[in-house]
Order: C-alpha cells, then sequence, then structure tokens
C-alpha cells in the first residue's frame, strides 16, 4: 500500500486501529498469529554436515580420492596420506569460509528495536519490539531506534538518520502531510519512518503500517537471501582445468600402461607406473598452493587496510572491469563541509574538509581574516550560537556529537577562531525555539553581557526570506528590496549549482525582555547570508579514479542522494565523463531488464536508487561480461554487494550487514585502497599463472619420459616412488615461491582481463607443452647415454634420470617468472625462491646419497662427472627456448 499517499484518517482506518486508545492486547495477539511476529525470516540453511561434505563434490578431488584409494592398495602409503591431508585441509578451509559467510541477516537482526513505546489499552508500555503488529501507536523520541516501519502521524522537530537504507548524508527531516506522488524513492517519503533507522533528533508518534519481511528493512533481507553468490573468475578457471587435466591424465596413463605392456612389462608394475604417472598429472597440490597464495595475498592486504574475508576475492577485484560505488562515505567523506559563505554579495571560499578546525578564509585567490568582515564575521558567530551540536576531539580524531549540518557550521566557525565555549561567556542562550519541518527554521534569544537581546535564526533561504525586512548589506542596513531579495535569490542558485546544500543566517535585536513566541520571534529578521556545504569528496579518490581507469577500470557512482549532488561529486573526481549518462531511481523503474543493459555502459552516474535498483544495475553489467565490485556501507548496499562478482565494505562506517554480505572490507573506508587490492588481484593471478605452469610443464616431462622410453622400448627411465617424491615435495616449494613473486612494474598499465580467459591463454599451453617436452626429452637423454655407458646399469641410469629431471624443473622455475624469458628478470628478486630451489636440491640429494633411503627410492650415488652431463642436459630446455626469444627480440 501507499501509505505516504494517505491522510491520518485513512491511515487510521486501513490499519484499524484508533488514535487515542491504540490497539487492545487481546486485537494485537490475533494479529501476531494471523501475520506473525515482527522479525526478519530467515531461509532454511543446510546442516553443518551437508555443507562439509560439500567441499568434496568436485570431480577433481572425487578423481584424487579414487587415486588415493588405489595408491593404498598398491601399497604407496606416502602418496595416500599426502593427498587426504591435502583434501582434508582444503574441504576444512572451504566449510569455514561458507559458514562465516552466511551472517548477513543475524547483522540485519541487530538493526532492529529491542523494546518499543506502545498505546495498548489506551495506555502507554514498553513491548519487544517483535510484538508490534500493524496497526500499533508508537512514540519515540531522540536516540530511539525504529522498530517497524511506520506512518508518522505526529512530529517535533523530528529528524531520522536513514543512511543505511537511502545513502543520504545528513538525517531526513520528518512531516505528517500526505505526500501525493506514487513512486517515491524511501528518501523523499518524509512522513514515514522505517525499521532500524535512528531517531537523531525531536520525537514523534506513528501507526506501524509494516512488520518483518513486509518493511524496508524485510524486502532487502530477502533480497539478500535469494541474491546468487557468483563463483568467482579464479574458481572458474581452475575447475576448467581439473577437467582438462585429469582428461589428458586418464588418456596418457592408459597409454603408458597400454605401450608398456605390448613391450612386455609386467601388467602389475605397469599398473603401478600407470597409476603413479596419474597423480603425477594431476598437481593435487595445486589447490593448496591456490590457498597459500591467496593467503599470503590476504596478509599483505591487511598491511594496506583491507581485510579479505573471502580467499578469492582479491584475484576476483584483479579482473575487475566495473567498480561501482556508493557515494557517502565511500568516495566522500560523510563529514558535511561548509565550503563557501555568502554575505552582502560577497562570496568567500572555505578551505579544509572533515571536522578538523583547520582551513582558511579566502577571497579573489588569496587569504583573508574573517575577522576583519563585518558580514563574514556575523554569519560564522550566528551560525556558531543557533546550534545544539558539538565537536569533540578524541585524540587525534574529531568526532560529531549532534547533526551533521549543524557541526559544519560549528566548524567553519572554529576556523575563523570563534570557540563556542568561549562565546557562551560572552552571550548567554536565554530560549530556544527548536527546529520543525513545517517552519524550517531554528531560533535561539541571546543576551550578551551589556544586557541587550537577539534573536538568532537559521534555516532554508526562502523561509528565511519571507520572514526578513533587512539585510546587511556592504555592512550597511538595507531595507530588502525586490533588487537585493534577487541577489540573494541568485546565491543561492550559484551555491545550489555547486552541489551546495545552503543554510542562512538571519538576526534582529530586541527593544525588550517581553516573552515572545516563535512567530514573533521569527519576523521582521534581517537577512545575514548563507553557509553552503556539501559532504566533500575524499582527496585521494580523485587520483585512484584516474589510476583505475588507466588501468581499464570504469568507475560508477550509485547513491541514493540528490541528482544534483551526485553529478557534482562525480565531475569534480572525474568519474562523469563529457558523453557519460546520468540516471535517477525513477528512470531504472520505468525500463525493462533489456533497456537498462542496451545502455548500462554508458552510464556514470546512478542517483536517488533504491536496493533494487542497485542490484539491477549490477546484474545488467554482469550480463554485459562485465566483472563487477560493488562497494558501499549501508544495509541498502548488501544486496548488490552480495550478488556482485566481489563486494567491497566499508569497515568504518559500513553496518555489519554490508561487511556481512561483503568479501573485501576498506579498514580506512579508503576508495584509494581499492587500486592497492586491484594491483594485488591481478599480481596474485599472475602468480598463479606461474605455478601452473611451473606445475604442469613438470608433469608433462614426467609423462613424456615415460611414455617416450617404452616407445622406444626401452627400461622404465622412472621408479613410481621418485615420480611421487619430484611431484610431491620436489615439486611443491619452488611453486609455492612462485606464489610470493612481487608484481611487474607494468601491472596497472594493462586493461583487465576477460572474465572468459582462459588458464592456458596468452600462449601458456603452449608454453607448458613445448617446456615439458623439452624436459622429458632432455631427461630421457640422460637416461640412454648413462645406461649405454653403464652398460646396463639400470639403478644408476634411473638415478641420472631423476637427478636430470628435477634440476630441469629447478631451472625452469625461473623461466616461468616472466611471461617473455628467464632474462626478463633479476633471478635474485625472490629470495623465497631461491630458499626454495635449494631446499629441493637438497632433498633430492638426500634420496640420493644417505644410504637408508637409498633402498627406499631405488638410488646410487651418482658420481662426479656425471653431475657435468645433469646440469647440461637440465639447462637445455629452459636455455635453448630462451635463446630463441633473444634472437626473435633483437631482429
Amino acid at each position: 500500500m501507499k501509505w505516504h499517499e494517505m491522510s491520518e484518517n485513512t491511515v487510521l482506518h486501513t490499519a484499524q486501529t484508533n488514535r487515542e486508545k491504540g490497539l487492545d492486547e487481546k486485537e494485537a495477539k490475533g494479529r501476531i498469529r494471523e501475520h506473525g511476529y515482527n522479525e526478519l525470516k530467515e531461509a532454511s540453511k543446510p546442516s553443518a554436515l551437508l555443507v562439509f561434505l560439500a567441499q568434496f563434490k568436485d570431480f577433481m578431488v572425487l578423481v584424487l580420492l579414487g587415486a588415493t584409494l588405489v595408491s593404498g592398495f598398491l601399497g604407496e602409503y606416502i602418496d595416500a596420506i599426502a593427498i587426504i591431508a591435502i583434501v582434508l585441509i582444503n574441504g576444512v578451509l572451504g566449510f569455514f569460509q561458507e559458514r562465516k559467510a552466511e551472517k548477513s541477516l543475524d547483522a540485519l537482526k541487530e538493526l532492529s528495536a529491542p523494546k518499543v513505546n506502545v498505546l495498548r489499552n489506551e495506555k502507554w508500555s514498553k513491548v519487544p519490539s517483535k510484538e508490534l503488529v500493524r496497526g500499533d501507536i508508537i512514540k519515540f523520541s531522540t536516540g530511539d531506534r525504529i522498530g517497524a516501519d511506520i506512518r508518522i502521524i505526529e512530529a517535533k522537530a523530528l529528524e531520522i538518520e536513514e543512511s543505511a537504507l537511502t545513502g543520504e548524508s545528513v538525517p531526513a527531516v520528518k512531516e505528517t502531510n500526505p505526500l501525493h506522488d506514487e513512486n517515491l524513492p524511501l528518501g523523499d517519503q518524509t512522513n514515514m519512518a522505517f525499521m532500524g533507522t535512528l531517531v537523531t533528533r525531536g520525537s514523534g508518534i506513528g501507526v506501524v503500517v509494516g512488520t518483518g519481511m513486509n518493511t524496508a528493512m524485510g524486502q532487502i533481507a530477502d533480497l539478500l537471501q535469494n541474491a546468487e553468490t557468483v563463483t568467482t573468475p579464479l574458481q572458474r578457471k581452475l575447475a576448467q582445468l581439473g577437467k582438462i587435466l585429469i582428461i589428458i591424465a586418464l588418456i596418457l596413463t592408459a597409454l603408458v600402461v597400454f605401450v608398456g605392456v605390448l613391450q612386455g612389462h609386467d601388467v602389475y608394475s605397469m599398473f603401478l607406473a600407470g597409476v603413479s604417472l596419474a597423480v603425477a598429472a594431476i598437481p593435487e597440490g595445486l589447490p593448496a598452493i591456490v590457498t597459500v597464495a591467496l593467503s599470503l595475498g590476504v596478509q599483505r592486504m591487511i598491511r594496506k587496510k583491507a581485510i579479505v574475508r573471502k580467499l578469492p576475492a582479491v584475484e576476483t577485484l584483479g579482473c575487475a572491469s566495473v567498480i561501482c560505488s556508493d557515494k557517502t562515505g565511500t568516495l566522500t567523506q560523510n563529514k558535511m563541509t561548509v565550503t563557501n559563505v555568502w554575505a552582502g554579495g560577497t562570496t568567500w571560499g572555505v578551505t579544509g574538509t572533515g571536522y578538523a578546525p583547520e582551513g582558511k578564509f579566502r577571497l579573489d585567490d588569496r587569504d583573508v581574516n574573517p575577522q576583519k568582515s563585518r558580514e563574514l564575521s556575523q554569519v560564522l558567530l550566528f551560525g556558531l550560537l543557533c546550534n545544539n551540536t558539538n565537536i569533540l576531539q578524541r585524540k587525534k580524531e574529531y568526532v560529531l556529537d549532534g547533526d551533521p549540518t549543524e557541526a559544519a557550521l560549528v566548524v567553519a566557525a572554529r576556523k575563523a577562531g570563534l570557540e563556542r565555549e568561549e562565546m557562551l561567556k560572552q552571550f548567554t542562550i536565554v530560549e530556544e525555539f527548536p527546529f520543525d519541518s513545517t517552519r524550517k527554521m531554528m531560533s535561539v534569544i541571546i543576551q550578551d553581557k551589556e544586557g541587550k537581546r537577539y534573536v538568532v535564526t537559521k534555516g532554508a533561504p526562502d523561509v528565511l526570506l519571507t520572514t526578513s525586512s533587512q539585510i546587511l548589506w556592504k555592512e550597511r542596513l538595507e531595507s530588502l528590496s525586490v533588487s537585493r531579495y534577487n541577489e540573494v535569490h541568485k546565491a543561492v542558485e550559484d551555491l545550489a549549482a555547486r552541489a551546495l546544500r545552503t543554510i542562512a543566517i538571519a538576526y534582529k535585536p530586541l527593544s525588550n525582555h517581553n516573552k515572545l513566541t516563535e512567530k514573533e520571534a521569527e519576523s521582521n529578521l534581517t537577512f545575514l547570508g548563507l553557509q553552503g556545504m556539501i559532504d566533500p569528496p575524499r582527496t585521494e579518490v580523485k587520483e585512484a579514479v584516474k589510476e583505475c581507469k588507466e588501468a581499464g577500470i570504469k568507475t560508477v557512482m550509485i547513491t541514493g542522494d540528490h541528482v544534483i549532488t551526485a553529478q557534482a561529486i562525480a565531475k569534480e573526481l572525474g568519474i562523469l565523463t563529457k558523453n557519460g549518462k546520468v540516471l535517477q531511481g525513477t528512470d531504472i523503474t520505468s525500463m525493462s531488464k533489456e533497456e537498462l543493459e542496451e545502455i548500462v555502459e554508458d552510464v556514470d552516474v546512478y542517483a536517488r536508487v533504491s536496493p533494487e535498483h542497485k542490484l539491477k544495475i549490477v546484474k545488467a553489467l554482469q550480463a554485459k561480461g562485465h566483472v563487477v565490485a560493488m562497494t558501499g556501507d549501508g544495509v541498502n548496499d548488501a544486496p548488490a554487494i552480495k550478488s556482485a562478482d566481489i563486494g567491497i565494505a566499508m569497515g568504518i562506517t559500513g553496518t555489519d550487514v554490508a561487511k556481512e554480505a561483503s568479501s573485501l572490507v576498506l579498514l580506512d573506508d579508503n576508495f584509494a585502497t581499492i587500486k592497492s587490492a586491484i594491483k594485488e588481484g591481478r599480481n596474485i593471478y599472475e602468480n598463479i599463472r606461474k605455478f601452473v605452469r611451473y606445475l604442469l610443464a613438470s608433469n608433462v616431462g614426467e609423462i613424456l619420459v615415460m611414455l617416450f622410453a617404452m616407445l622406444l622400448a626401452l627400461p622404465l627411465p622412472l621408479v613410481p616412488i621418485q615420480i611421487l617424491w619430484v611431484n610431491l615435495v620436489t615439486d611443491g616449494l619452488p611453486a609455492m615461491a612462485l606464489g610470493l613473486d612481487k608484481p611487474e612494474d607494468d601491472v596497472m598499465k594493462r586493461g583487465p582481463r576477460h572474465p572468459k580467459e582462459g588458464i592456458f591463454s596468452r600462449g601458456l599451453g603452449w608454453k607448458v607443452i613445448s617446456r615439458g617436452f623439452l624436459i622429458g626429452i632432455a631427461t630421457l637423454l640422460a637416461f640412454i647415454i648413462v645406461y649405454d655407458e653403464q652398460t646396463g646399469n639400470l639403478a644408476y641410469a634411473q638415478t641420472v634420470a631423476f637427478a636430470t629431471l628435477v634440476l630441469a624443473q629447478l631451472i625452469h622455475v625461473f623461466d616461468c617468472r616472466s611471461e617473455k624469458s628467464i632474462f626478463d628478470r633479476n633471478p635474485f628478486g625472490n629470495m623465497y625462491l631461491i630458499g626454495a630451489v635449494l631446499s629441493s636440491i637438497l632433498l633430492m640429494a638426500i634420496v640420493i646419497y644417505v644410504e637408508p633411503l637409498q633402498a627406499i627410492f631405488h638410488t646410487v650415488p651418482i658420481i662426479g662427472r656425471d653431475w657435468l652431463l645433469i646440469i647440461a642436459m637440465a639447462s637445455i630446455p629452459t636455455f635453448l627456448l630462451a635463446g630463441s626469444f633473444l634472437t626473435r627480440k633483437k631482429k
């Protein structure tokens, strides 16, 4: 129902209630039985056991478990235990991440008021908010949290902070009159109050018109529950890789076994070799190494003021093509700041942002002393005195205690050297007429040390102009003529064109101390001037937006604020381009899904939007193939945050709901931190490609050396336990060290990769096959040379092949650091890799030279001169291709 359009009597009649008596207890309980409690319903969740078991349904994991079972039957317990350990660790990590991710609704529930004042049986009493029903009459005042959606029927200077729902920078002023507009967004429904919002000033009475899931908060909860959690590009690529590897592994393994049996090898030994190669071909350590790489990325992000709640989030942000950013508190400071003061035909600029009293007054590009201008100093002084807000200093932080608009006036005065405590020693506030939505102004009567009294009024410029008869102009009092009225009106328009919210200041001296009514006090005023304020952009955001643009990432502003304000901020930050479009929520409502998708890539700014609109925008961008990052801090942002490819919440101003729905939380609420996350994400993906390249080339080499030997009717160059040792131990450490590689210099100069880009794109597949082929050939040649020299000493030849394979892979790992060549990067640029390679060499040497291990690994000591052969053969795969690259580069 459109409650905001109804009159008070119609609301009471429709809700079947009585303004003076409220509901009786019997009727209230009946409505609870019929409609349920006033609480957010939670969708049924799978049991913890089912969530845990779901971690093992991936086909690659099932094949690994099958290989583990076969290995166990064949006595290969080392391999079986290693694989099971890796699979279990990944399963446990996935289980805890998934359980932690679904707390959004619990955070929403925390926003409901615990108890509310309700009129029941003609008496006011406190009841739990969950027992509210439609038709209940409730009252509320400053500091109360609204317990349900209500139609306001009485308001006294009432203001409600709704930024979590609407994105508005300042509390909404409330009234009681019907609003005759069917499609008003929440932020413009000034006669309504919504569940979970906070009363910041005044008091009111209202009729409950929506409870539980039928509230604005309930609609968001429903969107949140039904929002799909999008799989990340990394998850999709790894799933794709797993399927490819499994198919290749099964085909090659079957081929090796088949050829081996044809060559006369016994079935058992060939089956054992086949299983070993299957396990070698599938890099079962890959999920663990990916997890470790992402975890290390998370640690680096914490140092850069960002907490990653879901491991793949950093990598996903690295391929984001669009960042949809909330305005209030994300791109702006969420601190109203006076930037201009107009008085007597002159406009002064005010520097400095936020609540710190640091800034200067400027006129014609030069600093001025505000105390030397009567008009300016009086506008600032009276804005300070007609005020109930304080700015508290806690350590080095300045904290708001009161209304953001009044705070801006206090800070502007302090920048001119006017301290409230000092001014209250010179002026005593005798009486106050609080602000209300009907008068649209607030007044105080002050008395100076000489006993003179003045009325000081602040409020909407159009209202103060109608109640003023004089104006202070060029330090002289003049009557407010038509020409002067037009001058003021033009100043208001000029400030509004800059998206500034204007507050007018007026006063009048009193000739006696007689008691005055509001109307008497606020008539025949002298108009002093205007203060123009805005929630200013964060200083570092403009540069961050520019760098994102250079990286091929579009920033889009999505806000519940007014279109003029949104446009001004977007222009200043470089978000709104010359040909960029601006859409309002009403435009989106009238558009079909297809119509929005058609223009969504051309829109830079969305203003006056609802949670449903935000969700619709994210879906439209995703439908056009974009990887979408959505930032926000409010409850209204949560559904879109959850549905985006990556959701980013603000750590300081963000609600718990937004944080729980997000993948990434910015500790400093700084949009610029996202730039660091993008760089980190891109680097992590490149590092994942590096160790995929390394592991697969190594595994291809292992399979091909066995396959070629069988095709040539040679003995097996490697025994199964040697293959497993190379695959599970020697490969793992260097691959993990590649995950710590620093980003290349041009990582933020490239465009984002396409979300459909395969893991083997950009020539990676060819590099895996070519390097793997050469590693296999080099290992087989070393085996053949030594086998012929040693006249059939198979154990020695196999040990040489084992050492050649290990060293070829360890040299190849340095080539994997660059997409170009091993010579393109400093080999000592990653000391973790140096340590990992030395450790792997040591592990290789141990199984060759430690006598008790020789029997297990079927190795024998290698004599000195054969190490020259091993090193030479191991160097061929990398340096042969590197040499061809350098030749092409010179040409």
